[in-house]
């Protein structure tokens, strides 16, 4: 008798529990979604279902003008060009240097490496507002420690409205987000047996081919989630994108100027009113554009996102 209380104890003890996360699960799916399925409900209605009382959800016409309109305004395709271009070439240089040093923080102990780790850690924090004038005006006048005007006859160099601003920050590990990415691949790195790598030391390997040859191919999920993280937040950056690229044609400055460039593709001039509730139709219709791209990129990646935040410890 009192088993058979325990156990129905039990399973009512389970049944609430699964209850309660799957309304937790529900509430976060439906905070996340609901902009998303907003959007998508916004941008395949006519104009005319603005004004209807009876159109919320579902539209009465159809349309894909939306689109079209989004596609010429924001020159879609070679913007979705340039961004794939700078995003990707920011995100494998960003992966190589911040694995290098989270490799050598995680491995190679020198004296003040913890100091120097917290600074990497203190990076996090710092607002990127606080550094940005001395880092645009070096960056406007780059004199790589005086030795390019040497060489140029005392010329310095303009790295601005190019991506050089992105590759030099990438290289050095000094990118947005960089001391996360540190701190990954950190945390990665020290969950590798030190056998493993002093197997490869007795066989005959250095530091350098034992990074390469063992360590690496064990570190996919990390790389992985650098990639994503990294791919992702240089594609939706416009503090950096808008001060270092004021003339490319990027995904970030493109939604950000779409009403402005609706208003004058759609009256005589800048200044001239555009319907407000359509001009909010067409730029959600511009971000659902801008972030679809990177929906497909998560559904592939988003195995080894999981195991990798499960790996490095990572909680919210």
């Amino acid at each position: 008798m009192q088993a058979s209380k325990f156990l129905a104890i039990e399973w009512w003890k389970r049944w609430l529990w699964s209850f309660v996360r799957l309304v937790l699960v529900a509430g976060l799916a439906f905070v996340i979604l609901f902009p998303i399925l907003q959007k998508i409900s916004t941008s395949i209605k006519d104009k005319t279902d603005l004004y209807s009382p009876i159109v919320i959800w579902v539209p009465e016409h159809f349309s894909l003008d939306n689109f079209r309109q989004v596609i010429t305004i924001m020159d879609y395709w070679p913007t979705l060009g340039n961004t794939f271009l700078l995003s990707s070439l920011t995100t494998l240089l960003t992966a190589i240097s911040c694995a290098l040093a989270g490799y050598g923080f995680s491995r190679l102990k020198f004296k003040g490496s913890n100091l120097l780790f917290m600074g990497v850690m203190l990076t996090i924090l710092v607002p990127p507002t606080t550094i940005l004038i001395p880092v645009y005006l070096n960056l406007k006048d780059f004199t790589l420690m005086g030795l390019i005007p040497l060489l140029t006859g005392g010329k310095s160099l303009n790295l601005l409205n190019t991506y050089w601003p992105f590759i030099l920050t990438s290289l050095t590990a000094n990118s947005m987000k960089a001391g996360l990415y540190i701190f990954i691949f950190r945390q990665f790195f020290r969950g590798i047996p030190m056998e493993v790598e002093e197997a490869a030391y007795i066989d005959g390997a250095g530091i350098g081919k034992t990074f390469l040859r063992i360590i690496l191919p064990n570190t996919v999920p990390a790389i992985m989630t650098v990639l994503l993280f990294s791919f992702v937040w240089q594609w939706n950056d416009s503090f950096y994108t808008t001060t270092y690229l004021t003339t490319s044609k990027v995904m970030s400055i493109q939604i950000s100027s779409l009403p402005y460039n609706l208003g004058i593709m759609l009256s005589d001039g800048a200044n001239s009113k555009v319907d407000p509730f359509y001009q909010s139709m067409v730029q959600d219709t511009g971000i659902l554009l801008a972030i679809l791209p990177l929906i497909i990129i998560y559904i592939f990646v988003q195995r080894y996102f999981v195991e990798s935040i499960e790996r490095t410890g990572i909680v919210g």
